[in-house]
């Protein structure tokens, strides 16, 4: 968005937020993806940052970026979390690639299975649960699971690496603050089966 006037003479909000579902790796896995970052960077010479180790997540669900976090949204969306009921899992990623993004920001990214997965019921039941507390519009098909290592402007080709794994055991709400590179946790929710 645009701080710039609309054509309706007022000026349009600046995003400085943004609301989303994620899961985080743990300790371990934070670790190994940080080395496996760092690596991937050496490897093909890439220039810039990899993501700092609280930064690494799975989105699940974005929820929308903001002027100001809206307080209804973020009812709306625990309501929706309280009401998701699963187990535990493990997860595994032993892939490198990039997307195409825009052209100086293309994340260079770590993925796993595909398929029918636990990881994929989760979503697809957080999502039908958004869809019942009326955030259906935030609610997309597609999704390939993967973990952010880095923003690049270079495609990193699709390479597999020692597999990264480790077990799900909660999801979380996450308020970002656009700009700032800072995550905060509004709330988290226990699988438990």
């Amino acid at each position: 968005m645009s701080d710039q006037m609309s054509l309706g003479g007022f000026a349009e909000a600046v995003a400085t937020d943004r609301l989303f579902f994620a899961l985080f790796p743990d300790e371990a896995a934070r670790a190994a993806i940080a080395r496996l970052a760092d690596d991937v960077g050496r490897q093909h010479g890439l220039r810039g940052a990899a993501l700092k180790r609280e930064r690494f997540h799975i989105t699940l669900h974005h929820l929308g970026d903001y002027a100001g976090l809206p307080a209804a949204v973020v009812e709306e969306a625990r309501h929706a979390a309280a009401h998701v009921v699963a187990a535990p899992f493990d997860v595994v990623f032993d892939r490198v690639k990039s997307f195409a993004g825009r052209a100086q920001k293309k994340p260079c990214v770590l993925v796993g299975a595909e398929g029918d997965t636990p990881l994929q019921q989760l979503r697809r039941q957080l999502g039908e649960c958004l869809v019942q507390t009326g955030l259906g519009k935030h609610v997309t098909r597609e999704f390939t699971p993967h973990v952010t290592l880095r923003y690049e402007r270079i495609l990193v080709p699709e390479q597999p690496v020692a597999p990264i794994a480790w077990t799900v055991r909660e999801f979380a709400l996450v308020h970002s603050l656009l700009g700032r590179t800072e995550h905060r946790i509004v709330r988290r929710w226990t699988l438990s089966g």
